[in-house]
């Protein structure tokens, strides 16, 4: 039974190419950090564009270990679940840690069964198999016992669902780029159905494999080839010299929860989720559609019950392709019309990269924060915009409150996705 229960977020966890932790990942965001870079060589064979925005230094060990208001059987039992997992799994304990403790319910939470989880991500093991395959074909019994289970997406729901002692309803969601959003809009709907008191919705690392890299390429969808050289200039959301995506790396994680949940628990909406928009082109194709893409942006407007006027700022989709930043500057201008002179627009995509499948909770993350801590942060790159009727931050991070945001993820196959958000009681 639906109930009109607001629904907020009370918890962020995350590990990127820019900040293993939200403080961090907040401070690279107002300073303009990138985390775009020449990666080393270690894949056979070379794909032809070695820039990307990829996790580095990362010890799952040491990860754990920094949570210091994490009790030592907690972790004990983390580090039991992750230490011979895959590079996925152990990014989504840790992101996930971060997110629960920050929501405070290691020492106050619902029953059990009332608390749900969804895993937003699909393909997620590429790599882990790729790297299995020359082993493989040598002896296929040297495949571990758990690889059955491994390679399997609920892989992920099971093990967080064990960490956290969480048993109410759980699944994976996927939706290529949009996958992120979807996995949020899903906890939406659970929580504002009153089927959960709070969700964890977990955005998984997108570890890519060289076959999966050079088919981007192939398809010109990644760009990066003009700028083998100056890396940092390759992720060019809305710039005129844009090419392609850049591939980035994170895991993000979110709580959602009732406000009943958290005015019993005493803890405050980081921000609320106002309303959503989800719809399909019905186009199996990579391209982009204008109309579907207004469509969620007025859909989720309708949803939180507010006009264009009310929007402060956008979050964009800004994956630096030519013709997706081309059409969603189109979209934003035939929703929003004259409000686009008093309408800031953003990506954090030319920072992080485009991190796929956990693209939409990084970004609702950057949202957030970027609502709590008043700044909007610069659009590296950003020389020649593509258009001149929309405003875009500058190069660096300016002082802004924006009370009402919203974000935007789109994906192949024509899923178009919209996230209203509003800020929180800091």
């Amino acid at each position: 039974m639906l109930t009109t229960n607001k629904v907020g977020i009370t918890g962020m966890g995350t590990v990127s190419s820019i900040g293993n932790d939200v403080s961090t990942f907040c401070n690279s965001l107002r300073s303009g950090k990138s985390g775009v870079k020449k990666t080393p060589i270690i894949e056979e064979p070379k794909v032809s564009v070695d820039v990307a925005a990829k996790i580095e230094g990362f010890s799952f060990s040491d990860f754990v270990n920094r949570f210091q208001n994490v009790s030592e059987e907690k972790c004990q039992h983390a580090k039991r679940l992750g230490r011979r997992a895959p590079f996925g799994i152990q990014t989504s304990i840790v992101s996930a840690l971060e997110a629960w403790f920050s929501a405070r319910l290691h020492d106050n939470k619902p029953l059990p069964e009332r608390v749900g989880l969804i895993v937003a991500g699909q393909n997620s093991t590429q790599n882990y198999q790729y790297d299995l395959i020359s082993k493989f074909r040598k002896n296929p019994e040297y495949l571990s016992p758990r690889y059955a289970l491994e390679f399997l997406e609920t892989n992920q729901v099971g093990v967080l669902s064990e960490l956290f002692d969480i048993k109410g309803e759980g699944f994976t969601v996927g939706g290529a780029s949009a996958t992120g959003n979807v996995g949020i809009i899903k906890g939406y709907q659970l929580v504002h159905a009153g089927l959960v008191d709070a969700c964890l919705v977990t955005g998984v690392v997108a570890d890519l494999s060289p076959m999966d890299i050079q088919g981007f390429i192939n398809i010109g969808a990644m760009g990066g080839k003009k700028y083998l050289d100056q890396p940092e200039k390759a992720c060019r959301p809305f710039d005129s010299k844009h090419e392609g995506f850049i591939y980035g790396q994170a895991s993000a994680c979110v709580i959602l929860e009732s406000e009943i949940s958290a005015e019993k628990r005493g803890v405050p909406f980081l921000a609320e989720i106002k309303g959503y928009g989800l719809n399909l082109d019905s186009n199996s194709a990579a391209n982009p559609n204008v109309d579907g893409e207004a469509k969620a942006m007025l859909s989720a407007l309708n949803q939180a019950g507010l006009s264009v006027s009310d929007v402060d700022y956008i979050n964009t989709h800004g994956s630096s392709s030519p013709l997706g930043d081309k059409t969603e500057a189109e979209a934003i201008s035939k929703v929003f019309k004259d409000h686009t002179s008093g309408l800031w627009l953003n990506s954090t995509k030319g920072l992080t990269g485009h991190c796929l499948y956990s693209a939409g909770m990084v970004e609702t993350i950057a949202t957030v924060e970027q609502m709590r801590q008043g700044f909007l942060h610069p659009n590296k790159n950003l020389e020649t915009p593509v258009c001149n009727n929309l405003q875009f931050c500058g190069v660096e991070a300016m002082d802004y409150q924006p009370n009402v945001a919203m974000s935007n993820s789109f994906g192949f196959g024509g899923i178009n996705t919209s996230i209203v958000l509003k800020r929180g009681k800091n």
